[in-house]
């Protein structure tokens, strides 16, 4: 019979193997202040930032070009799984907005294969814009996909205040 503490042991020396990447990833949507839980998501996209380039060239100095980081944009986020029961929670959420649309704050958290948080982007204010479930058809043998897409005003500690 093996102890619990060797079995934390074992389960350590294994995480040595793989270090602090996981074989499998899963995505969290947190919501603060908020009686939904969106559950887990397969995939994640859309986690970009970008800034538009602001170039400036001075008339007194040649052909010297100064290149700055200007207005700051973030794409939508868009979250993929196959439909399970949480799929009715997000209908409720939805449905909600579509009733009263109310942006929320909170997080999208990469979780490894044990469901320790590995990486986590707070999303200052978001809200539903699209969702979308994919076609359903017996004979393929695959879960049928839900995605939901996200609009958010950013995920960087960049406010001054």
């Amino acid at each position: 019979m093996v102890s619990l503490g060797g079995m934390a042991g074992k389960l350590n020396k294994g995480m040595e193997m793989f270090g602090t990447v996981s074989m499998n990833h899963h995505f969290v949507v947190r919501i603060d202040k908020s009686s939904y839980d969106l559950g887990t998501w397969q995939s994640a996209s859309g986690l970009a930032v970008k800034w538009n380039k602001c170039e400036y060239r001075p008339g007194d100095n040649g052909n010297t070009l100064y290149v700055l980081p200007g207005q700051i944009s973030y794409t939508d986020i868009r979250l993929s799984r196959a439909a399970c029961s949480d799929s009715a929670t997000v209908q409720d959420w939805l449905a909600a907005n579509a009733k009263k649309p109310a942006p929320l704050s909170g997080a999208v958290q990469l979780m490894d294969w044990l469901g320790f948080k590995v990486v986590e982007w707070t999303l200052r204010a978001f809200v539903p814009v699209g969702w979308d479930i994919g076609g359903f058809n017996a004979t393929d043998g695959k879960p049928a996909m839900e995605s939901l897409t996200l609009a958010h005003t950013g995920f960087l500690s960049d406010n001054s205040t």
